[in-house]
């Protein structure tokens, strides 16, 4: 699935048995189970180039996960460059990330509620000249784990990989880092450039998301979906 239209949120549009929704799980499941074991708890989705759809799988991936009783999913809005997530939710953008990073708010008073009672959502917040430098800084390990810690499964929208080094500083407080790659427009040359990137900054990769794929389902199924690769 690639640029859904959405109306007011993405609730609006959103079919949970759908095959979007269906593959989507089949990602959760393999992310979850695929570490040797472990059980990581914060993912984070990057991509390498803007345009590729990544805010769009992050939210449905968050809003997918949520449909499971009692799982507690918080979703945080990263990409403090070009925020999409509250446009995405169709939810206000006045306090998020930034703050919190700034040591001025706290990541659990800054939760927006949702429709769906197992989703919380942080917004990217206000903007900031030099943004980079927030991500330095040692509060950002300290809202990553107060988000861990009230929540069951914590998933971040990332700036692209190779525009910003945002994503590297958050490769390191990050259980499992998934790449996406939009099928026939990412260059191959470009997307293991990326995976290259994230590798030599540490990062646990749990694996590939290729959006918009198709020709992939059986016969009977008429959709573009996301196909997930472990690492």
């Amino acid at each position: 699935m690639q640029n859904v239209p959405f109306a007011d949120n993405l609730f609006q549009t959103y079919d949970s048995e759908s095959p979007v929704a269906t593959e989507l799980r089949r990602v959760y499941h393999n992310i979850k189970n695929g570490d040797g074991g472990k059980k990581p708890k914060t993912f984070m989705i990057t991509s390498s180039n803007r345009g590729e759809g990544k805010s769009t799988v992050t939210c449905n991936l968050a809003l997918t996960i949520a449909q499971f009783p009692k799982k507690k999913v918080l979703l945080i809005d990263a990409d403090l460059r070009r925020p999409r997530v509250h446009k995405i939710f169709g939810i206000e953008n006045d306090i998020g990330l930034m703050e919190c990073l700034e040591g001025v708010a706290d990541p659990i008073a800054v939760c927006q509620k949702t429709q769906l009672s197992n989703l919380d959502i942080i917004t990217a917040g206000g903007r900031s000249p030099e943004p980079g430098k927030l991500f330095e800084a040692e509060t950002l390990a300290e809202v990553i784990n107060k988000a861990s810690f009230y929540n069951d499964v914590v998933i971040v929208d990332s700036a692209p990989v190779l525009a910003v080094s945002d994503t590297l500083f958050l490769c390191s407080v990050i259980d499992s880092v998934l790449l996406l790659i939009l099928a026939g427009v990412t260059p191959r040359e470009v997307a293991l450039r990326s995976r290259n990137v994230l590798a030599d900054s540490g990062a646990n990769l749990g694996g590939i998301i290729l959006n918009n794929a198709s020709q992939v389902l059986p016969y009977h199924y008429d959709a573009k979906y996301y196909q997930y690769s472990g690492r």
